[in-house]
């Protein structure tokens, strides 16, 4: 479940969770804490995927304006602020 660079150690955290979503946790789940680890390391999962996608989809954006600029040269160079 985890990465192998992160640590494993738990720590004690403060939480503010609505009571009505507690008590309806526990109907599926008697450990709340592994529960919630879970989800939430599968929400940073899901976010980091977020990024890198992001991150690979800016690029290819940069990679395409540069072929656009060595094929064509820029647009602004026809244009003089002189």
């Amino acid at each position: 479940m985890f990465e192998p660079d992160i640590p494993n150690r738990k720590k004690p955290v403060n939480l503010t969770i609505s009571e009505g979503v507690v008590a309806l946790a526990r109907m599926y789940t008697d450990n709340l804490s592994a529960t919630t680890e879970r989800l939430l390391w599968e929400f940073v999962k899901q976010e980091q995927r977020a990024s890198l996608e992001h991150r690979r989809a800016a690029n290819a954006c940069a990679e395409g304006w540069n072929a656009v600029d060595t094929a064509l040269g820029s647009l602004a160079d026809e244009h003089s602020s002189l």
